[in-house]
C-alpha cells in the first residue's frame, strides 16, 4: 500500500477512533488525519495531522495531492442537535464537503470514498420497528435532510460516474474516547460520565424513548468492513442500514445499577425529544449482513462494563 488514506473530520467522535484503528492496521505514516481543530494527544502524536476546512476545495485537493491519497473517509459533519441551531451552516458543511470529495473521485483524483449517513434520514412516517433498508424517508431535521440528500448524491455519482462510494447509516454511537458531540443519542454517552461523577443523571429524553444504539468498536468494524468488501459485494451505494442494540434510558440506567447500585435517573425532556420521536426504535440491517458479512458483537451490558471501567479513572481522585 504505497498511497495513503485521508480522514477528514478526524477529531470527531467516530473519526478519532477510526484514525487510530486504521493507523494500527496500515501504519501511522499511511493515515493522514485532518480537521478544523486539533484532536486528542493519541491522534496528534501518532501520525500526520493537517488543519483543514472541509468546505475548502483547494485545500482538500492540495492535501490529497501532497500525500498521494487514494482513499478518503469524509467524517466531517454538524450533528443533529447543533445543526438545528445553525441550519445554514450545517447544510453548507455537510453538503459542500461531500460534493468536493465526490467530484475529486469523479475526476479520478481519489479511488474510494467513505461517507457516513445516519438513522436521522428517517422520519415520523417511517416504520419505527425493524425499519427496512428501503422505506419512507421524510426527515424533519436539518441533519437528517442533509444525510438523505447525501445518500441520493452518493448513489447518483456511483451510477453516473462510477464513483466507488460506500456508506452506512449509523445508529447512536457509544464511546468513552471522546466527549458527547451534540447528537440526540448522546445521552447514552453522557449518562456514564454523570453516573461516575454525580451518581445521577437528568435525561433530556423522556422515559420509554427507545432508540437504536451501537458500541463504537462495532461501528468502526462496520466502517472498515464495508471498505474492505469487494466492489461487487457492495450493492447499495446510498447507505446501508446498520444495527446493534436498541434500548430506552431506563434500561441503560438499570445496566449501570449493576455496577453503581445507588445510581438514579430523572427526566427533563427538551427539544431533542421531538427529534428522537421521529427516529426508529430498531433497525433491519439484514442487507448489510447478507451483502458484506456485517455482524455486531456488543450488547448493552457489555458496553456498560467497558464504559464505566474506562471512564472511572477520570472521576477517581
Amino acid at each position: 500500500m504505497k498511497s495513503r488514506i485521508l480522514i477528514i473530520g478526524a477529531c470527531g467522535q467516530i473519526g478519532t477512533e477510526l484514525t487510530i484503528k486504521l493507523r494500527q492496521r496500515f501504519g501511522n505514516d499511511k493515515v493522514v488525519a485532518s480537521d478544523i481543530r486539533e484532536g486528542s494527544d493519541a491522534l496528534m502524536n501518532s501520525g500526520h495531522f493537517e488543519l483543514l476546512d472541509a468546505t475548502d476545495l483547494e485545500a482538500v485537493e492540495d492535501l490529497i495531492f501532497r500525500y498521494k491519497v487514494d482513499t478518503v473517509y469524509l467524517m466531517a459533519a454538524m450533528l443533529s442537535a447543533i445543526a438545528e441551531r445553525f441550519p445554514a451552516k450545517a447544510w453548507h458543511l455537510n453538503m459542500t464537503s461531500l460534493f468536493h470529495v465526490l467530484d475529486l473521485a469523479k475526476e479520478q483524483k481519489i479511488k474510494k470514498v467513505f461517507w457516513p449517513s445516519s438513522i436521522a434520514v428517517f422520519g415520523a412516517t417511517t416504520p419505527a420497528v425493524m425499519t427496512p433498508q428501503t422505506t419512507i424517508m421524510e426527515p424533519s431535521t436539518v441533519y437528517g435532510i442533509s444525510k438523505q440528500t447525501g445518500e441520493r448524491w452518493c448513489q447518483y455519482y456511483h451510477d453516473k460516474f462510477g464513483v466507488d462510494v460506500r456508506s452506512i447509516r449509523y445508529p447512536g454511537l457509544i464511546s468513552y474516547t471522546t466527549e458527547p458531540g451534540g447528537g440526540t443519542t448522546d445521552y447514552a454517552v453522557d449518562i456514564y460520565h454523570r453516573a461516575l461523577k454525580h451518581g445521577q443523571y437528568r435525561c433530556f429524553l423522556q422515559a420509554g424513548t427507545t432508540l437504536p444504539m451501537m458500541y463504537m468498536d462495532d461501528a468502526i468494524r462496520a466502517t472498515i468492513g464495508i471498505m474492505d468488501a469487494p466492489s461487487e459485494a457492495v450493492k447499495i451505494r446510498s447507505a446501508y442500514n446498520l444495527a446493534g442494540v436498541s434500548f430506552e434510558p431506563e434500561e441503560i440506567a438499570a445496566s449501570i445499577r449493576k455496577h453503581i447500585p445507588d445510581f438514579e435517573i430523572s427526566y427533563e425532556p427538551d427539544f431533542r425529544q421531538a427529534i428522537a420521536d421521529t427516529w426508529p426504535q430498531s433497525i433491519d440491517d439484514s442487507e448489510a449482513r447478507n451483502d458484506w458479512g456485517w455482524q455486531h458483537e456488543y450488547d448493552l451490558d457489555a458496553m456498560t462494563k467497558i464504559m464505566l471501567k474506562n471512564l472511572k479513572p477520570k472521576y477517581t481522585h
